[in-house]
């Protein structure tokens, strides 16, 4: 049937052959595999086209008979090979060894997956057919395209079928191969309305006429047009075939017979001869070019395809991980694996804590949050500072009636300037407390998203870490309060070392004599007001002092408050935790309560390994494919002269 010299032949079943093993891995569930997908309206010869390249009758009759995708995998044998053919679908599996009983075992498939009626299904129908007698090549056959609803059948059937199409044409790795009839105008066709809706340049989009015996006089150079692609242009063209009729099939007109009179008819055609002399028309010619077409299309699709392979292996692989391997059956290891699961989660929380990096709970980063945490705390210490400033200089002239006890003119109490800084320092009691609150419900969260992804797919043990997590973080809390508050009684004690007061006094007032030396406003006294001013002068130096102090405390402050957060809801915390969680290992009777595994999480799991599995065969697949076709190229260049 095939004019393909040896050497071709001998590189092309490898090809195509590759991709019937990715498919029959499941690949396609990972990734789109290079494939001609043969689409036509109802009646259009889609079915005898498939026979006569296929050599075995397929489901006919009215209305839809193709229910599923079926993928025809045709492959050619040696002269005197006897005829063998599988089908396969969900898991079933089954050796044909007659032809004639491929139709009812067709019929079978599609009964069992779409049910007996009318509706139609996605899941595909995999026909393997070995024979002298066909080509080398595979095509999925999918349904007809349906207008209108008959009995039986749901509303939306024709919606059903064109979602169905559209699936598996708008794949960039799928070649359309349209049929339409020659007795119909093919701009009107749904078929191919369809392929140029996801082809819209006819790069992956050929024709196929069907049915010239069929064609009104007067019309035949118009047929003659198309397939010259000069009608409707396409890529890769059209080809013209003419297959068994309804009368032929019922009076049993083999199919090599069919084949030997189609010779003729385009043969001894007035207007269709040209075609056949230019090897657009007839099955066997139809088989060459369809065989060709997929050869060139899959290697043109392997790199992109190895690409994808190693892409979708990586990201399988890095969820794979995420998920974990799950709880061993064996009991001892059931229990060292609880041990491993709950050391590296609460070595990831000290990590956390500490602002190491993590091993298994990602890349969180607490200390990013908490510095702009510390850095608001910090603005409410300023804020106040600035708020204290201003107060005391406006209290100035008010000394006399609120601060002045017995003292004369000039004179300020020492307990006068204690009581300000104390006043001021308790404000910040209670916004600091609030912070305590404010970081301790941000640790916890930290800590819950980490014990969901450290013990992922753990549920019950995901809820005893929450639980723990929770109660220490209170233990923490009241514990980090008291350190504050006692912080601040601390606080009204006030000191600071001679040193530091001095160097604060100091800059302070080279910073008010700078700033009277600017001043050009200068004020007269007279002796009558001559105390008040000897007052404000003394006040307005206790200024100094009270700003210079307060800007040490609030330093302090600064520092200190973030200090005693830390210690007490971080690094306590995740000792504390670590220090709960391995007590709780030791409570054997809670083990299996612990390891029960969430089924969603089992499922995904084991998802992931079989696509794991699939996508490694499948790389291994391509890669021994590569190194063929390298080897074969060597060969080749050794053996010219």
């Amino acid at each position: 049937m095939s004019t393909l010299n040896q050497q071709y032949e001998e590189r092309v079943r490898p090809c195509i052959d590759l991709i019937d093993s990715l498919r029959s891995l499941g690949v396609e569930k990972d990734l789109a595999l290079p494939a001609i997908a043969v689409i036509g309206d109802q009646s259009s010869g889609k079915s005898s086209v498939l026979e006569a390249l296929s050599g075995v009758a397929l489901p006919r009759g009215s209305g839809i008979v193709t229910r599923c995708p079926l993928e025809l995998k045709m492959k050619r044998n040696k002269e005197g090979e006897e005829w063998y053919g599988y089908i396969s679908y969900e898991g079933h599996e089954e050796e044909i060894k007659d032809p004639a009983v491929v139709e009812k075992k067709i019929h079978d498939a599609q009964n069992r997956i779409a049910g007996k009626g009318a509706g139609i299904s996605d899941k595909l129908i995999s026909l393997e057919i070995g024979s002298p007698d066909v080509p080398d090549l595979t095509l999925i056959d999918l349904p007809g395209i349906a207008r209108v609803a008959v009995h039986g059948q749901p509303e939306d059937i024709g919606e059903q079928i064109k979602g169905l199409i559209q699936k598996f044409i708008k794949k960039q790795e799928t070649i359309s191969l349209v049929v339409v009839p020659c007795n119909v105008d093919i701009a009107t066709t749904e078929a191919l309305k369809m392929a140029q809706e996801v082809d819209p340049g006819g790069e992956r989009t050929l024709g196929i006429l069907t049915k010239p015996d069929l064609v009104d006089k007067g019309t035949e150079e118009t047929v003659v047009a198309v397939v010259h692609n000069e009608i409707i242009p396409l890529k890769k063209g059209y080809m013209i075939v003419r297959c068994r009729g309804q009368k032929e099939i019922k009076d049993k007109m083999s199919l090599s017979e069919a084949i030997e009179r189609e010779k003729v008819f385009f043969r001894d055609n007035l207007h269709f001869q040209i075609l056949f002399e230019e090897g657009y028309a007839t099955i066997p010619k139809l088989a060459e070019n369809l065989t060709l077409e997929l050869v060139h299309h899959i290697k043109a699709s392997l790199p992109r395809l190895e690409e994808q392979i190693e892409k979708k292996l990586a990201r399988t692989q890095a969820e794979l991980d995420k998920y974990g391997a799950g709880p061993p059956p064996d009991a001892a290891e059931r229990l060292s694996f609880l041990i491993d699961r709950v050391t590296a989660f609460t070595q990831d929380a000290i990590s956390l804590t500490t602002g190491e990096e993590l091993k298994f709970g990602g890349r969180a980063n607490i200390f990013a949050t908490l510095r702009k945490e510390f850095a608001v705390w910090k603005e409410i210490i300023e804020r106040s500072g600035v708020t204290f400033n201003w107060n005391i200089e406006k209290e100035v002239a008010q000394y006399e009636r609120k601060y002045r006890g017995r003292e004369l003119p000039g004179f300020i109490n020492y307990k006068t300037f204690e009581g300000m800084v104390k006043e001021q320092i308790k404000q910040l009691e209670e916004p600091a407390v609030m912070k305590l609150r404010e970081v301790a419900e941000i640790v916890k969260k930290e800590l819950f998203m980490l014990a969901k992804s450290s013990l992922v797919g753990l549920p019950n043990l995901i809820r005893t870490a929450q639980m723990k997590i929770e109660a220490i973080r209170k233990e923490k809390e009241i514990e980090a309060e008291s350190m504050l508050r006692t912080q601040f009684k601390m606080e009204l004690i006030v000191y600071t070392q001679d040193s530091t007061y001095s160097k604060k006094l100091g800059k302070r007032k080279r910073e008010a004599e700078a700033a009277f030396l600017n001043s050009t406003l200068v004020k007269t006294s007279t002796s009558s007001t001559a105390s008040n001013n000897d007052t404000g002068a003394t006040l307005k130096e206790m200024i100094k002092h009270l700003k210079s102090y307060y800007q040490i405390a609030g330093q302090r402050l600064a520092d200190q408050v973030p200090m005693v957060i830390r210690y007490q809801m971080l690094q306590e915390s995740a000792i504390e935790l670590q220090r709960e969680m391995l007590k709780m290992l030791q409570e054997k009777e809670k083990t299996e309560a612990l390891l029960e595994e969430d089924s969603s999480i089992k499922t995904k799991r084991v998802e992931l390994q079989k696509r794991h599995k699939r996508l490694s065969r499948a790389r291994i697949l391509l890669t021994d494919f590569s190194m063929n076709i390298y080897n074969f190229s060597a060969t080749q260049q050794k053996c010219k002269p």
